[in-house]
């Protein structure tokens, strides 16, 4: 892929990188990335991950804007207030990059039709607020050999890690959270949330993507990056793959 001059001025920032360059980014805009959820996780990260070039977003969201939504997903505005948030990404990400091509599914990702969303592409985020869908995608993403860039959000706490279960050396999402299920007055429409806290997450899960496909830096596979807002305190945590996971190991 050759770069057009309106694309060496638009990513010169990233080109004179030396971790990154020109190759970096013919990477990006060759990639194909899907993200599941256009919520507190999704918003930023959807934007930074157009903005720097990603040339197919896959966007899976079932849900429409609402009021409440807009005091952390900042990708919509009150214009937006009922529209499925799928069809409303896709307008704001490609005014802000032409380059990225945004495909909306406005669809419900679960175990029956996520190994059809996700195929194709070469990585997942997630950003989805439930075990349920959190659960699907990452079989998913084991079935298909795609590495899963996985973030979540509590109301004064979050975590972002990456796994690549279908490698015989790497965790999946199951081998960090087990058999996680879905429990009342867990959701941030119950718990709250600070809205800034969901940019951070989102932007370290676009950073990690990109790292992905841009090959640059250490490997991150079987990290998680643990951040408290309230102790402004941040660490990371390695995440050993369990032999007896039932989605990757020998208990599947």
């Amino acid at each position: 892929m050759t770069l057009s001059d309106r694309q060496l001025e638009r990513y010169a920032r990233h080109i004179v990188l030396p971790e990154l360059g020109g190759e970096g980014q013919r990477r990006l805009l060759a990639a194909r990335v899907a993200v599941v959820g256009a919520g507190g996780i999704g918003c930023p990260a959807l934007q930074y991950l157009a903005a720097a070039g990603v040339g197919a977003i896959t966007l899976v969201d079932p849900d429409r804007v609402d009021l409440s939504n807009l005091q952390r997903q900042t990708l919509f505005s009150e214009a937006d207030i009922g529209r499925p948030k799928a069809e409303a990404a896709r307008a704001r990400l490609s005014a802000l990059n032409p380059d990225c091509c945004v495909s909306p599914r406005i669809e419900r990702l679960e175990e029956a039709n996520a190994g059809r969303i996700l195929a194709g592409h070469d990585l997942v985020l997630d950003g989805t607020d439930s075990f349920a869908a959190r659960t699907a995608v990452n079989r998913a993403c084991v079935r298909l050999g795609l590495p899963l860039v996985s973030a979540a959000l509590g109301p004064l706490e979050g975590h972002v890690g990456v796994f690549s279960g279908h490698r015989p050396d790497a965790p999946c999402w199951a081998c960090f959270a087990g058999a996680a299920r879905d429990r009342p007055g867990r959701s941030c429409a119950e718990a709250g949330v600070i809205g800034a806290l969901a940019g951070v997450l989102g932007a370290l899960a676009a950073l990690e993507a990109i790292r992905l496909v841009a090959g640059f830096g250490p490997e991150t596979v079987g990290r998680l990056f643990l951040l408290d807002a309230v102790g402004f305190a941040a660490r990371t945590v390695r995440v050993p793959k369990d032999p007896a996971c039932p989605v990757c190991g020998n208990g599947g």
